[in-house]
């Protein structure tokens, strides 16, 4: 069974605009937050894995699909394990909650897609704890 949570928001909306929130997520152990914008459909980030640091993802605008993959041997992980698959759009609220010791791969599904991505470490914290995959490894992007 995962381990990873996804936290529904609310968005609401009225002649003045939009309001989407997290109002069931409490940012109890947030360190830092960065924005990854992808101008381009085609490019596949990761695979980027951490044993002790949780992320959270959450789409600004756009759309993304968002791949976590729980890792069993950091050295050498097998080829075989499933990936657990995510899409985050602006048109819902959404923020899914990654526990330490999963790899993360995401692919933006509309051009000029930006996603919020929060951590538990700080920079210096998360370069000691950063292990990289080949992009193909675990899902075939061609699908998404």
């Amino acid at each position: 069974m995962s381990k990873i949570k996804v936290v529904e928001g609310e968005i609401f909306r009225d002649e003045r605009g939009q309001i989407s929130s997290l109002n069931n997520f409490h940012f109890e152990g947030v360190k830092r937050c960065y924005i990854i914008h992808h101008p381009d459909t085609s490019v596949v980030r990761g695979w980027n894995g951490h044993q002790f640091e949780r992320k959270w993802f959450y789409c600004l605008k756009g759309s993304f699909t968002v791949a976590l993959v729980e890792v069993d041997n950091w050295e050498c992980p097998s080829q075989e394990l499933e990936a657990d698959i995510y899409n985050l759009t602006e048109q819902e609220s959404r923020l899914v909650c990654v526990p330490a010791g999963y790899a993360n791969c995401i692919k933006a599904r509309e051009k000029d897609s930006i996603l919020l991505v929060l951590s538990d470490k700080t920079i210096e914290e998360a370069a000691g704890d950063s292990w990289r995959y080949d992009k193909n490894l675990w899902v075939n992007w061609d699908n998404y």
